[in-house]
């Protein structure tokens, strides 16, 4: 004959603990509730009913379609994880931890691979795993490429008088990462300025007031170009503005051309005047 009560320690009835006991044995670290579970859970509710009020079957029929429907959303939503952790790899993510203090800190990286673990999607990211949940931000790599690039990141407006010539020294930011420049040129009317009036000191770009004086009286957009891995080019972030000048026109470009030489020879059809300014 089967048990109807079952023996109670501490208040706990001891098949029921140990239904539960061995789920959380199943599932170790985790507080899911899978099928063997609930059937544990069920013939411990049967066998220890109040026989003089027993629960008919409609309600074990509908605890089981409501463990169905909880169940079925649970694997709806791993799946979800694991594709979304999935989808992260080789993406720049930025990921947050707690310390046992509750302090906050950002690790930022590329995801290198993803690990299921305990059915858990946990992410690789600069050697360490960390939980999806975890995740703060996806950076889209453009972005970051473009963040880095080199810049100049005021605008500059400068009137150059004739009669009174001062150089023209700006601030330029040189980027960061897979974009860093160390040398730039300047491009004034599609003609690019001798390396000897343009310097770089730091993070200061110097136009000499040599090559300025021999400008004509008008306004000019000179273009800025680093020799970072994509040629960074800015051209609308320095005006200047020329007055007084007794020049008729534009000088040639020292860079653009290459004294002596022959109008006829092929040997620098492919040469691209900038990079070779920059070189």
């Amino acid at each position: 004959m089967a048990e109807i009560i079952g023996s109670v320690k501490e208040g706990i009835l001891e098949q029921a603990n140990s239904a539960i006991t061995t789920t959380n044995k199943t599932k170790v670290g985790t507080s899911e509730l899978g099928k063997d579970a609930f059937l544990q859970l069920l013939v411990c509710q049967m066998q220890n009913q109040d026989p003089l009020n027993p629960s008919t079957d409609t309600e074990f029929v509908s605890q089981l379609a409501t463990f169905s429907q909880l169940e079925e959303l649970q694997n709806l939503t791993a799946a979800t994880d694991k594709s979304q952790a999935f989808n992260l790899v080789g993406k720049d993510v930025i990921l947050t931890t707690t310390d046992s203090n509750g302090k906050t800190t950002y690790v930022s990286g590329t995801v290198d691979f993803v690990n299921m673990s305990k059915l858990k999607a946990k992410l690789s990211v600069n050697g360490d795993l960390y939980d999806l949940d975890q995740l703060y931000t996806v950076v889209d790599n453009n972005y970051i490429i473009e963040q880095g690039r080199p810049k100049v990141p005021n605008k500059v407006n400068f009137e150059f008088d004739a009669d009174k010539p001062s150089d023209l020294t700006f601030e330029v930011n040189l980027g960061e990462g897979e974009t860093v420049a160390n040398q730039v040129a300047v491009i004034i009317n599609n003609l690019i300025l001798d390396s000897k009036h343009v310097t770089l000191d730091g993070n200061k770009v110097t136009i000499s007031k040599d090559i300025l004086s021999s400008l004509p009286n008008g306004e000019y957009k000179p273009a800025v170009v680093f020799n970072d891995s994509l040629y960074t080019t800015i051209s609308d972030q320095v005006h200047v503005k020329v007055v007084n000048s007794e020049a008729t026109s534009m000088p040639s470009g020292d860079g653009n051309t290459e004294s002596g030489g022959d109008n006829g020879s092929g040997d620098n059809d492919n040469s691209n005047p900038t990079e070779d300014a920059l070189v």
